[in-house]
């Protein structure tokens, strides 16, 4: 901070401590902790301590400043003795490695990390041992002085200001400067979107002004009206294309994708739609006074202009007026549903639900005007044939969720048999269906899986929805009470068979902490650990059961498995619970898809930066998979030894020539959801490689305190050298360190720039609000921002 902001941090300490103090103008351990926003009691009694120069159990306001300033203001060995006296806890002159286990594990707390007591062990015994240079059993201050000369961002943080220790700093004020919507790079990184928005506007102005021509001698609000009128004629059909996912996708394999934005469909259709509202509002206060002028000269009172048929205003039975007023209404609620305040906070059916009325609105409007359907027939043509082929390709084939792997933050992993017919691409998302959770409600999400993983899909859905939890919590159900009554009675002769077939299988088996999954005419079993996630996999070939019946055999009873209500069983399926969230099933869904997304354009790229945050990575985890995979077609290994090289990656299908990945995650449990994908990636990367090391991760975590915060440094030097010494991190288990806090983007920005690996194109999927800070910077150093909408 600067000698102004510490002036005003100073200065606001003081408001505090008068609000908090008593009459006697000093304040005790809690009021200390609400002065300061200490929450970790140690940290706090540590710091009262030191301040407290008189030890009367009490600080006054003398004391504090005095104390403050000396952070503040002094040379940096006073910085540094501060932090030594901190972990000095009895005051002996030396730290000994109680004492500093002591400080890791309420850094650990402070940071919110969960590690076991051996891995804490590890911590203090690495960071006392590498500050221990005489090896006499404890730390002084010179040595722990040395110790921190080795950590440079360290020392930096700390000739800044020791304030930071005490309280965060409030973010940065945005510098003053031109409006970033005047910057040039603002109009070349969003040059496809101008191009679109002013084409739009002169074309909504043109056809408003022919309509206005036409009209002009009806007066002025009737030229309003039906200026209006006709960019609704426009609007509420071009709305529609926007939304043809199938076409669109189509599109981004031509060149119509390097001219019109649509990878942003999402963004243009919400703004169709405002100006639909917009229009509606015009075109009927336009009506209404021009209503009014006619009703004083005229034999028609207002309310029979709005609200009736007898002025015979209309094509259809004088019914112009009449649907006109409903559709105000249905449009109104239309665009309120719409809200991100009723997408976002739970109640997306209320959204889904109430923009089918689309069908209503288009309906009406044949009604309501004469020509509305001549600008309808083309798009309309086009959406009903997508509709068409999506309920056909949806149908075809029956597609049935296999497995399900329930992950730590309510995350559902859902492995869905993936059919022959099924073709996407990296990034790819599909809708899902499934009528045990809900018969009509389709739902987008990405598939996480690679194209080249030819059996299955694999969808990550995080529940923050009332469908999303619906799913979780019936796959969190014991088993048996997913079954309706009406299915038990149809299916117990099945269940019997497939009981008797399981402990046949599982009798000549060990499966302790094992979960069979279907491949040909064989049954695989694959080591899970206890929690669900995958270890190494062990491929034990099981023959199939002797004397069994064959499932795709048909029952005595003659009936098909469709009719009796039951999914049809699948060759060599183990149906079966194998832990409390992991397990196989054979659940009847349907998907709407694939669909295109803007991280299509990935493998065009030269240098690709991912950008995850939360959930967020599921998009990028099926595209980790398929460049890696690209990656080990390419990758050479010596045969006398364990050294590996890569050749040069790059080729027609693929121009990449490096790849950053970035992953921000709030707590250390978020990191579970691919940690195993991840360590399989990094062990994939050979030991050397042409033009460096092609895939590079980034892993953050908001929770943890950074480095300039003297309630982590010391854990944070420590988790640095055990990483070093383990080649892993102790959070995550990856080779690459999790860092704490938030990402600094223009460092992290400007280090890939330098990298020199081509053009930077930068896709991130995560948080609106997020969107717009990376978006900011790399407008400032000209990289492509790519977005992921649904």
């Amino acid at each position: 901070m600067s000698v102004d902001e510490d002036a005003r941090w100073l200065d606001w300490v003081t408001k505090q401590f008068e609000s908090i103090a008593g009459d006697d103008q000093e304040i005790d351990i809690n009021e200390f902790k609400t002065a300061l926003n200490v929450k970790e009691s140690f940290f706090a009694e540590r710091f009262f301590a030191l301040f407290d120069s008189d030890g009367s159990s009490s600080i006054s306001l003398d004391e504090l400043l005095k104390a403050l300033n000396l952070l503040i203001h002094g040379s940096e060995t006073d910085k540094l003795k501060f932090l030594f006296q901190v972990y000095d806890v009895d005051g002996s002159g030396s730290i000994d490695p109680d004492e500093l286990r002591t400080v890791l594990k309420s850094c650990l707390r402070e940071s919110a990390i969960s590690l076991p007591e051996e891995k804490l062990d590890d911590l203090t015994l690495a960071l006392f041992e590498s500050a221990d240079k005489d090896n006499s059993g404890s730390i002084t201050f010179e040595e722990l002085k040395a110790e921190l000369e080795n950590f440079p961002e360290v020392m930096e943080n700390l000739t800044i200001s020791a304030a930071n220790w005490l309280k965060p700093p409030e973010e940065e004020q945005k510098k003053r400067g031109a409006p970033r919507y005047l910057t040039r790079a603002y109009w070349l990184n969003n040059s496809r979107k101008l191009f679109f928005l002013c084409l739009y506007s002169f074309l909504s102005l043109l056809l408003f002004i022919m309509a206005m021509m036409q009209h002009r001698h009806g007066g002025g609000w009737f030229m309003v009206a039906k200026g209006c009128g006709q960019c609704l004629n426009f609007n509420c059909t071009f709305i529609m294309v926007l939304m043809l996912r199938r076409f669109l996708t189509w599109l981004r394999a031509t060149w119509v994708v390097r001219v019109f934005p649509l990878d942003q469909n999402i963004l243009l259709h919400q703004i169709v739609g405002y100006s639909i509202l917009c229009y509606t509002l015009v075109h009927t206060t336009a009506h209404v006074f021009n209503f009014m002028q006619l009703s004083q000269s005229g034999q028609y009172q207002l309310w029979e202009y709005l609200l009736t048929t007898r002025p015979g205003i209309g094509w259809v039975k004088g019914s112009a007026s009449l649907t006109g007023v409903v559709l105000q209404l249905v449009i109104c609620l239309m665009v309120l549903c719409s809200s991100t305040f009723v997408r976002r906070s739970g109640h997306f059916e209320v959204f889904y639900w109430s923009h089918l009325s689309y069908v209503w609105v288009w309906s009406l409007l044949m009604v309501h005007c004469a020509n509305f359907w001549k600008w309808f027939v083309v798009p309309g043509l086009l959406f009903l044939l997508e509709k068409m082929v999506g309920l056909a390709v949806s149908r075809m084939g029956g597609l049935y969720v296999v497995e399900v792997n329930l992950l730590p933050s309510k995350v559902t992993h859902l492995v869905i048999k993936r059919p022959q017919f099924f073709h996407f691409k990296p990034g790819d998302y599909v809708y899902i269906n499934i009528p045990t959770i809900a018969k009509y409600e389709w739902h987008p999400f990405t598939i996480s899986s690679a194209p080249e993983q030819s059996e299955s899909l694999w969808l990550h859905i995080r529940s923050m929805g009332q469908w999303t939890n619906r799913l979780y919590e019936y796959f969190r159900q014991p088993e048996d009470q997913q079954l309706s009554p009406t299915r038990l009675a149809a299916s117990l002769r099945t269940r019997r068979q497939r009981t008797k077939d399981q402990e046949d299988l599982f009798s000549s088996t060990s499966c302790n902490g094992a979960v069979a999954s279907n491949e040909n005419d064989t049954v695989q079993l694959m080591m899970y650990r206890q929690n669900g996630s995958r270890s190494d996999v062990v491929p034990v070939p099981v023959p199939p059961t002797s004397g069994s019946q064959d499932p795709a055999e048909p029952l005595a009873d003659g009936l098909e498995p469709a009719e009796r209500g039951e999914a049809p069983p699948i060759r060599d399926q183990v149906s079966a619970k194998f832990g409390e969230n992991h397990r196989f099933c054979n659940i009847k869904c349907y998907v709407d898809g694939p669909y295109g997304t803007p991280t299509r354009q990935i493998f065009a790229s030269e240098h690709a930066v991912l950008i995850g945050a939360g959930i967020g990575i599921t998009p990028f985890a099926s595209i980790l998979q398929s460049i890696m995979y690209r990656y080990r077609m390419r990758k050479q290994n010596c045969p006398s030894c364990n050294y590996s090289w890569c050749e040069n990656i790059k080729d027609s299908e693929m121009k990449l020539r490096k790849v950053d990945f970035i992953w921000i995650n709030r707590d250390q449990k978020s990191f579970e959801w691919f940690v195993s994908l991840l360590t399989k990636l990094e062990m994939d990367q050979a030991d050397e490689e042409p033009e460096g090391r092609f895939l590079e991760m980034h892993m953050y975590m908001t929770s943890a305190l950074s480095k300039n915060d003297m309630k982590a440094i010391g854990l944070q030097m420590a988790l640095d050298l055990l990483a070093e010494k383990e080649k892993k991190d102790s959070i995550t288990g990856l080779r690459t360190r999790t860092q704490p806090g938030r990402p600094e983007w223009g460092k992290v920005f400007q280090k890939m720039s330098e990298e020199n690996k081509g053009k930077v194109h930068v896709f991130y999927c995560g948080s609106t609000a997020l969107a717009k800070v990376i978006k900011a910077e790399c407008e400032h150093f000209s990289f492509n921002f790519y977005k992921e909408n649904f």
